[in-house]
C-alpha cells in the first residue's frame, strides 16, 4: 500500500520538477534574449556617443578654421602669415590659393595646388565646409583636409586649406572600450583603409590594415555576409552582426560617422557585454542540476540567482554611466581646447597689431613729412622701436611654442659662474642706472666655479627675471641679485638664485597665473610698461626643463622675490669653453667698403633691402634666388671674385644648409676658405648649431644688423692687397 502511495508521489515530484524545469528553461531563454537586446542597445549607445564626439571635434575645427579665414582676410600679406605658420598638434599644415589662381603657397614651403586633390570629389562636409577623404601626409601620418573660402568685403579672395591628423582626434576618445577587451578602428569609407586605432583599443597596429585585412585576420569568409557588409559601406549604413573572433563569440559592427566620411569598425566579445547573462545562465544550470537533489534547495538557489541578476544589472548600468561620463568629459575637453585656441589667437592678434599700428602710422607720417629731417629721424626711431618690440613678441611666441612642443634641447657645456654673473651685470646695470635704480649683486662663492649646464638658457632665465625687476620697479628703487651654491653630492652642486626688488609688487590673484602665457598684471601703473606676457612662461618652462624649481613671493607696493633652484653637474674641466661663434670683444667693427658679396635671398623685398644697405656701406652684391643658383654662380666665378657669401636658410629648390655643404665640397681652394654667413630668420640655438654644422662660419639673424655684419667681416674676411 505504501508502495502504491509512493508511486503517485514520486510521479508528482517528477512532474513538479519537470514543470519547474520547463519554467526555468523558459525564463532562461527569455533572460538571454533580453540580455542580448540590452547588449546590442548598450553597444549602439556607446558607438553613437563616440560618433557624436568625433563629429563635435570636426565641427569645432571647422568653426575655428572659419575664424582663422576671417583673420587672414583682414591681413595685408596673408602669404607671409601662411609661410611663417608653425605646425602644432592640431593643424599640421596650412595652404592658401588665391581666387583665379591654380597654385598657391603652404606653410611647409612648397607650392600648393588643388589639381591633384581628388579626395575632395566626394562632397563630404562638416559644418558647411568640404572635408577630404583620408590620406597619408608628408610626415607619414594619416590625415584629412578641410577647405574654407577666405572672404573679404563679401568677395571670395581665396581658399584656405588646413590639414589635421587623426592622432589629435585620438585624444578626444575614451581611453579603453569595455575594459579594453573590445577592438575599435577608424576607417576611411572610400578607401576602406584603417586610419586610427584609438588608445587602449586592442594591441594590433591599425596603420597597416584595411577592411580586407580585417576580414582575413578575423576569419570572415562568408560571401553573403561580406556582400551585405560591402553594401552597407557603399550605402553609408550602420551594420551590426555576430561572428566568432579568435574562437570567441563577438558582436561586430561598422558604424558611420559624419554621414559616412569615416566609420567605426571593430568588435566586442559577447562575454564583455553579456557578463550578467552568462552569470545568470550559469546559475540557472546549477539550479537545474541541484533540483535533482532537493526541490527546496533549488528554489533557494533560484531566489539567490534573481538577486544576483539584479545586482549585475545595476553594475552594468553603472558601467554604462561611467562610459557616458568619460565621453562627456572628452567632449568637454575638446570644447575647452577650442576655446583656448580662440583666446590665444585673440591675444596674439592684439599684441601683434599694437606695434604694427605704430609702424604703419609712422610710415604714413614719414611719407607726408619727408622734407623735414628732424621729423624723419623721430619717426624712423619710433618705427625701429616698434619693429624691435614686434620682433621680440614673435621670438617669444616661437620660444614658447618650441618649449611646449618638446623641441628645445639643452646644450650642456662647461661654464664659469663668475663669468656668467659678470656678463649679466654688464647687461642689467645700464638698464637700472637709466632709471636711477641701485643694482646690488651678492654672490656667496660656490664650492665649484665651473659647472656643466646650458649657459645660454641660464642667462635667459636671469635676464628675464632681472629685466622684469627693472621694468616693474619705480625710478630710484633697488634690485638685488643673490646667488649661492650648496654641494649636494660628489656630482652635483645646488645653485640658488634670488631676484628681489622693492617695486610695484603683484596681487595674490595675479600670482596664481603669473606663469601662464599672455598674462600681465593689470593696473594703472604696470599697464604703461610694454611686455608680451610670455617672459615668465618661458622662464618657468626652462627651469622645469633643467629639473629645477621656481617660486615667487610678492606684495603690492612692497616688491617681489623670485627664487630659482637649479641642480647643476660639477665639471671636471677647470676652464670654460670659449664661444667660437662670437667675435672677440676687443675686435673693432670692420668696414664693408669695396667688398663684393654673393647673396642667397628668395624674397625680393629682403634682397632689395640687403642690396641697398650694402650699397650705402660702399659694398655691392650679386643676389641669387635659391641655393642651387648660388652654387652655380659660385662655381662659374673666378677664384677670389667674391669676398664672402651671405646665405639664407629657407629657400626653394635647395636650402642654405645643402648649398653650403655643396660649396665646401667643390674642388677649388677658395670653396673651403670663403666665409659663409648664415643670414636667416631662424633664430634658435638649435638653428645656429645646424648652420655651423653645415660649414657656415657664423650665424646672423634677420632683420639684418649692420654692426654685427661688420664685426663678422672684420673677423673672417681677409681683404685682397
Amino acid at each position: 500500500m505504501k508502495q502504491k502511495k509512493r508511486i503517485p508521489l514520486l510521479f508528482s515530484i517528477i512532474l513538479v520538477f519537470c514543470i519547474l524545469g520547463a519554467v526555468v528553461f523558459s525564463v532562461s531563454r527569455k533572460i538571454s534574449r533580453e540580455m542580448s537586446d540590452a547588449a546590442v542597445q548598450n553597444l549602439s549607445e556607446n558607438l553613437n556617443m563616440i560618433k557624436s564626439t568625433i563629429e563635435s571635434v570636426w565641427e569645432i575645427e571647422a568653426e575655428f578654421q572659419i575664424l582663422l579665414a576671417q583673420d587672414i582676410a583682414g591681413m595685408e600679406d596673408p602669404e607671409a602669415y601662411i609661410r611663417s605658420y608653425q605646425k602644432n598638434e592640431t593643424m599640421v599644415k596650412l595652404a592658401l590659393i588665391r581666387t583665379g589662381e591654380t597654385e598657391g603657397i603652404s606653410s611647409t614651403g612648397e607650392a600648393f595646388s588643388e589639381d591633384g586633390l581628388v579626395f575632395f570629389s566626394s562632397g563630404k562636409r562638416t559644418d558647411g565646409l568640404e572635408i577630404s577623404s583620408s590620406y597619408l601626409n608628408y610626415m607619414g601620418s594619416w590625415a584629412y583636409c578641410i577647405k574654407c573660402p577666405v572672404t573679404k568685403d563679401g568677395t571670395d579672395i581665396g581658399m584656405l586649406y588646413v590639414e589635421y591628423t587623426y592622432d589629435f582626434l585620438d585624444r578626444s576618445l575614451p581611453d579603453g572600450f569595455y575594459n579594453k577587451q573590445a577592438m575599435l578602428y577608424l576607417m576611411d569609407t572610400e578607401t576602406e583603409r584603417f586610419v586610427l586605432k584609438p588608445k587602449g583599443m586592442g594591441a594590433r597596429n591599425a596603420g597597416h590594415l584595411n577592411l580586407e585585412d580585417f576580414y582575413r585576420a578575423n576569419d570572415i569568409h562568408e560571401e553573403a555576409l561580406r556582400a551585405e557588409i560591402e553594401d552597407c559601406v557603399q550605402n553609408r549604413q550602420n551594420i551590426m552582426f555576430g561572428h566568432d573572433i579568435q574562437n570567441k563569440s563577438s558582436l561586430n559592427f561598422i558604424w558611420m560617422v559624419n554621414d559616412g566620411t569615416i566609420c567605426l569598425v571593430g568588435y566586442v566579445p559577447t562575454e564583455a557585454i553579456q557578463q550578467e547573462g552568462e552569470t545568470v545562465n550559469y546559475n540557472i544550470f546549477i539550479v537545474v542540476l541541484i533540483m535533482l537533489v532537493a526541490f527546496l534547495f533549488c528554489c533557494m538557489l533560484y531566489y539567490f540567482s534573481e538577486r544576483r541578476q539584479k545586482a549585475l544589472m545595476r553594475e552594468r548600468e553603472e558601467e554604462r554611466e561611467r562610459h557616458s561620463a568619460q565621453l562627456t568629459e572628452a567632449l568637454h575637453a575638446a570644447q575647452l581646447a577650442s576655446s583656448a585656441k580662440t583666446m590665444f589667437l585673440s591675444n596674439m592678434s592684439h599684441d601683434i597689431r599694437t606695434p604694427m599700428n605704430a609702424v604703419i602710422g609712422f610710415t604714413s607720417l614719414l611719407a607726408k613729412d619727408a622734407e623735414d629731417p628732424d621729423k624723419v629721424r623721430e619717426y624712423t626711431k619710433k618705427i625701429m622701436a616698434s619693429g624691435q618690440h614686434l620682433l621680440g613678441l614673435i621670438n617669444d611666441i616661437l620660444e614658447v611654442s618650441k618649449i611646449e612642443s618638446g623641441k628645445v634641447v639643452l646644450n650642456e657645456d662647461t661654464f664659469s659662474i663668475n663669468d656668467l654673473i659678470s656678463s649679466i651685470d654688464a647687461m642689467i646695470r645700464p638698464m637700472a642706472s637709466a632709471k636711477a635704480q641701485e643694482f646690488h649683486v651678492e654672490i656667496a662663492d660656490p664650492e665649484h666655479e665651473y659647472l656643466l649646464g646650458d649657459e645660454t638658457r641660464i642667462s635667459q632665465i636671469l635676464i628675464n627675471l632681472l629685466s622684469n625687476a627693472v621694468k616693474y620697479t619705480q625710478e630710484g628703487g633697488e634690485i638685488w641679485l643673490r646667488m649661492a651654491g650648496q654641494k649636494r653630492s660628489d656630482q652635483f652642486e645646488h645653485i640658488r638664485i634670488e631676484v628681489e626688488d622693492n617695486g610695484y609688487g603683484m596681487t595674490p590673484e595675479y600670482l596664481k597665473t603669473i606663469f601662464d602665457v599672455f598674462t600681465r598684471a593689470e593696473n594703472s601703473t604696470t599697464n604703461k610698461v610694454q611686455g608680451t606676457g610670455l617672459g615668465m612662461a618661458i622662464t618657468k618652462n626652462l627651469v622645469d626643463l633643467m629639473g629645477g624649481t621656481i617660486e615667487v613671493f610678492s606684495e603690492v607696493d612692497r616688491g617681489s622675490l623670485f627664487r630659482v633652484d637649479l641642480p647643476l653637474r660639477i665639471s671636471t674641466c677647470q676652464t670654460a669653453k670659449p664661444d667660437e661663434t662670437e667675435a672677440p670683444a676687443a675686435q673693432e667693427e670692420g668696414s664693408l667698403k669695396g667688398l663684393h658679396f654673393l647673396a642667397a635671398e628668395d624674397n625680393e623685398i629682403n634682397a632689395e633691402i640687403l642690396s641697398t644697405i650694402l650699397s650705402l656701406e660702399g659694398a655691392d652684391c650679386v643676389v641669387a634666388e635659391n641655393g642651387r643658383l648660388v652654387l652655380e654662380r659660385f662655381t662659374e666665378s673666378r677664384e677670389g671674385e667674391f669676398d664672402a657669401i651671405l646665405m639664407d636658410v629657407q629657400m626653394p629648390v635647395m636650402n642654405g644648409y645643402d648649398a653650403t655643404r655643396a660649396i665646401r665640397a667643390l674642388d677649388r681652394r677658395d670653396a673651403r676658405e670663403i666665409p659663409i654667413f648664415a643670414m636667416t630668420a631662424n633664430a634658435f640655438v638649435e638653428d645656429e648649431k645646424e648652420a655651423l654644422g653645415a660649414g657656415m662660419n657664423i650665424h646672423l639673424t634677420k632683420p639684418i644688423n649692420v654692426d654685427l655684419l661688420k664685426k663678422a667681416v672684420s673677423r673672417y674676411v681677409h681683404r685682397k692687397s
